[in-house]
């Protein structure tokens, strides 16, 4: 390297320090010579004060061992079924893998710990079948990735999850590395295969939209399962806020500090534009917000909405678009001649809970009212009421706060719900809450 790389490196220095990378690798890299040199590169990043966390497969090893013992396996990826005999054999497989990566982290003077962050649960019965001891990712111990970070150890991931009362289940590795970097907020998340990243026409795809990785996920045609997966696990994390996915061949020796220190890079990058806004529902629109609230529909927290419903008072409803994919909405239903409206039809998708967009929602519709002349807000909560009384500054009314039009069809639902209400001032600078 001479002293213009040197030069070039540096202008991403400052970008990266304290950032988190979430770095997965296929375990049958770890069986390569090119690991030790692997590792020397995540020492690297490391010494610029980029922050690691090291998420690894174990497929390859249970493959091996599964042939070596003469035994056969019910599957080796943690997505299918994990029968008694295969979890057996992936404890002894994920242990020798994690046992080979720290004794290759201590070779390049890392620190670092095997975690048991991933909390999991069984992934049940699927189309009729049970998985047995496969699990699936329910949380991630943040708590305890950030303890590792903050000293300056390597937290080591396996596939493997464990719940509260200590049984172990199967999990698969690229699920755990979008949970955790979504979890963790990470910069970055790398994978490093044993494979070529996304060749199309003969080439290298260098970058690729979400929205693009979506299309190839969706009609695989004839790329490889295991890029069309990898694909499928940057669209999530994409989705659930990872700014940017890297698509590595880890057989290619310094492809970890190319693909991070160079403008084009050498791998496939999965970007998200994070384009944001919140605009009227069009009538082309109602399928995706029917399709977006189902699931809290069917639990009873929202109000069922027809598609004629919705288009009868399709000038109420709100539309919050993230790289131009539906991941929330809003209505605002006015009551002009009493000087009141109703916040309703409040979701956020659940990829993108936790982020402030549901506060950003609420602000939104406030604004809105105060433009229409509005004095009072309510809203009619069978689930959320809690979260609207502490994110949006409602309290517990009695009907009285209803218009008596609204008040009628309240009765007549028999939903029993809260009713909560807050006092909109002409300004916005002040909001103090309806009494009951």
């Amino acid at each position: 390297m001479n002293v213009g790389d040197l030069r070039g490196i540096l202008q991403y220095v400052p970008r990266f320090r304290d950032r988190v990378f979430v770095v997965a690798i296929d375990g049958e890299l770890i069986e390569t010579p090119i690991f030790s040199n692997i590792l020397m590169d995540l020492a690297v990043l490391r010494s610029l004060n980029v922050k690691i966390i090291l998420v690894h497969g174990a497929s390859y090893q249970l493959r091996r061992l599964a042939q070596e013992r003469g035994i056969a396996i019910s599957s080796s990826d943690g997505l299918g079924i994990t029968d008694d005999a295969t979890m057996r054999l992936a404890l002894d497989a994920t242990s020798r893998a994690t046992h080979e990566i720290m004794e290759g982290l201590t070779a390049v003077d890392l620190r670092a710990a095997s975690s048991n962050s991933i909390i999991a649960h069984p992934a049940g019965i699927v189309k009729g079948v049970d998985r047995q001891n496969t699990g699936r990712v329910e949380k991630v111990d943040t708590q305890a990735l950030d303890l590792f970070l903050r000293d300056g150890i390597v937290p080591v991931l396996p596939p493997m999850g464990f719940d509260g009362e200590g049984r172990t289940y199967r999990v698969n590795a690229e699920a755990v590395a979008v949970e955790v970097a979504e979890a963790i907020r990470a910069a970055k998340m790398l994978f490093l295969g044993a494979h070529p990243p996304l060749i199309r026409n003969g080439q290298v795809t260098r970058q690729l939209a979400v929205s693009e990785a979506e299309k190839i996920v969706q009609s695989p045609g004839d790329y490889p399962p295991v890029v069309v997966s990898k694909l499928g696990s940057a669209v999530r994390a994409c989705r659930q806020g990872i700014a940017r996915v890297h698509l590595l061949d880890g057989r290619q020796d310094g492809t970890l500090l190319t693909e991070v220190f160079s403008k084009e890079g050498i791998g496939t990058m999965v970007y998200s534009n994070e384009y944001q806004q919140i605009r009227r529902v069009m009538k082309k629109d109602v399928r995706s917000v029917l399709q977006l609230i189902r699931q809290s529909v069917d639990d009873e927290a929202l109000v069922r909405r027809s598609h004629t419903d919705i288009l009868a008072n399709l000038s109420d409803y709100w539309l919050l678009e993230i790289d131009r994919t539906p991941v929330g909405c809003v209505a605002l239903h006015p009551y002009e001649e009493e000087q009141k409206a109703e916040l309703a039809c409040l979701y956020i998708s659940k990829s993108h809970e936790n982020r402030g967009y549901g506060r950003v929602m609420m602000q939104f519709v406030e604004d809105q009212a105060r433009k229409r002349g509005v004095h009072t807000l309510f809203a009619l909560s069978t689930q959320a009421f809690v979260y609207l009384q502490q994110k949006g500054g409602f309290s517990e009314a009695g009907e009285e706060a209803l218009p008596q039009a609204r008040r009628d069809k309240f009765i007549a639902s028999g939903r029993n719900s809260k009713i909560l209400a807050k006092h909109l001032t002409a300004t916005g600078e002040k909001v103090s809450p309806v009494s009951q």
